[in-house]
């Protein structure tokens, strides 16, 4: 009897055991860049991959699982963090476009966790204009933000808009991160902690600190195939986007400034011809770009290192990514907003090796409305009923696979270069349908431009060099994708705008 009782014990013990561990809620710290694209991480392939610092970039990609195919579903800084946060679209949580705010009485993710025992925190960019709410700490740039000696709201000295805070002598990224790492020491152990460090790198202009002057330095980057694509029917495009050029002019302007907002010197464009001005352009914008991200690397590996230092790194989920991708050239473009995929496709990897197998890539078609929703996954939590997402924690883990055969998108800040758009893909093709008119948003061009339609067919023409909306072989195909794009339309509650017929 004895002996029974005792196996009991030990039966019971055990099962104890395995319930604490199943509500051991892990730390969750969420690193996020401004326009670090995929092509210019080194670990997505590409032809830049060789010229990439990328230490701390690796070290999590090796421990961890890579995203291939997340995106965000307004390719444009405001709304990509406010869906981030928020867990909705952009027609929902009222953030369209950059001059929109986050309303502080919003629900976010940060007050779920904060209210369910986890310590959060906010350093680095925040761009949602009103004060942060939902965490223990916040140090924010204002608006944009400086690169060089920035300044930092805090709870202290709030006040919202672009303006305001107190100025640190530094260079940004090292700033950021120094005062994550400043937090992490202040956090009591024993408790859950939630961080969100965001880097105002990569965002135009593109600056560096001086320990980077000489990266790539005297090299020639290759170029995209489609660089040159200076008439944009060409491809079957009847837009003009925002070309490579449009640096140059913005470098030689900022160097009659007293005060310099862009690194180096401008390109000199005298006695050149208009392929050999993108040329010279897009060999510093490559230079200047890989140096501002290196910026970040540097810190991602800094504070890895003290994770790993204070023995934090087991229990804690270290996710990097990117508010969106960007356009390095390819198309002739710089900048994002659009629909292809350089631009809408958000770089993801996550390491949490106590429960994700290492050096993995996942394919699945995923959102960054469903960012959230994994976090609250992780803690045990459900998700609340304003969520549009969902958690992938079951594909990461390998206990599923596609969930989601199509996405939507849809692009509000109406420019006449840069028409308002929505669209869907599906794991092949893409449809867009760019209706150019600003719908009395904030932030929009007035003038409307010609509705057009565009498709892609992803599985030949991943790079989307050749819009097939008129080829008769694709015919069956795009009306599917187009009756299925009203479909994705509704169930997101979007009922702003009706799609005509093709």
């Amino acid at each position: 009897m004895k002996t029974m009782k005792k196996v009991t014990l030990v039966i019971l013990l055990f099962f104890l055991s395995c319930d604490k561990n199943e509500l051991d809620r892990p730390n969750i710290l969420f690193i996020m860049s401004d326009d670090h694209t995929s092509q210019a991480w080194g670990i997505y392939g590409g032809i830049l991959q060789d010229y990439v610092k990328n230490d701390g970039i690796k070290r999590l990609e090796k421990s961890g699982v890579v995203l291939e195919n997340l995106f965000c579903t307004n390719s444009i800084c405001v709304p990509s963090r406010a869906s981030i946060l928020t867990g909705q679209y952009s027609h929902i949580n009222g953030v369209y476009n950059l001059p929109d705010a986050l309303d502080p009485d919003s629900l976010n993710v940060a007050k779920i966790l904060q209210k369910n025992g986890y310590q959060t925190s906010l350093v680095g960019k925040w761009h949602l204009k009103k004060e942060p709410s939902g965490f223990d700490y916040y140090k924010v740039l204002p608006g944009q933000g400086l690169y060089n000696d920035p300044y930092f709201k805090t709870r202290e000295n709030w006040e919202d808009g672009s303006r305001g805070g107190l100025q640190e002598n530094g260079f940004s990224a090292d700033i950021i991160g120094d005062s994550s790492i400043d937090w992490l020491r202040k956090i009591d152990k024993d408790k859950p902690f939630f961080m969100m460090t965001h880097f105002k790198a990569t965002h135009e202009p593109f600056d560096y600190p001086e320990r980077h002057n000489s990266l790539n330095e005297n090299v020639k980057f290759p170029e995209p195939e489609s660089l040159y694509e200076f008439d944009p029917n060409d491809s079957g495009r009847s837009h003009i986007g925002q070309i490579v050029e449009n640096l140059t002019e913005r470098w030689q302007n900022d160097a009659k400034n007293e005060v310099k907002r862009y690194p180096g010197n401008p390109v000199d464009t005298e006695n050149i011809n208009r392929k050999e001005i993108r040329s010279k352009t897009y060999q510093k914008f490559i230079a200047d770009f890989l140096r501002s991200g290196a910026a970040i690397d540097d810190n991602i590996v800094k504070i890895l290192d003290y994770l790993e230092g204070e023995n934090l790194i087991e229990n804690t989920i270290v996710i990097y990514t990117s508010d969106q991708g960007y356009f390095l050239g390819e198309h002739g473009y710089m900048d994002k907003r659009w629909f292809y995929e350089e631009s809408a496709r958000m770089p993801f990897v996550i390491s949490y090796p106590k429960l994700l197998q290492q050096d993995t890539r996942v394919q699945d078609l995923l959102l960054n409305i469903d960012i959230p929703s994994l976090f609250l996954d992780f803690a045990n939590l459900n998700d609340p009923p304003s969520f549009q997402g969902s958690s992938f924690k079951n594909i990461l883990t390998g206990k599923s696979s596609q969930k989601r055969e199509f996405i939507y998108y849809r692009y509000w800040q109406h420019d006449v270069k840069r028409p308002a758009h929505l669209g869907i893909r599906s794991k092949n093709h893409k449809l867009i349908y760019n209706y150019g008119d600003g719908l009395n948003k904030t932030g929009v061009n007035l003038k409307k431009t010609t509705p057009t339609w565009e498709f892609y067919d992803l599985s030949i023409d991943p790079k989307e060099n050749k819009n097939r909306i008129n080829d008769v072989n694709y015919t069956d195909t795009i009306k599917a994708l187009h009756k299925q794009l009203i479909i994705e339309k509704a169930l997101v509650e979007d009922y702003e705008l009706k799609i005509p017929n093709l």
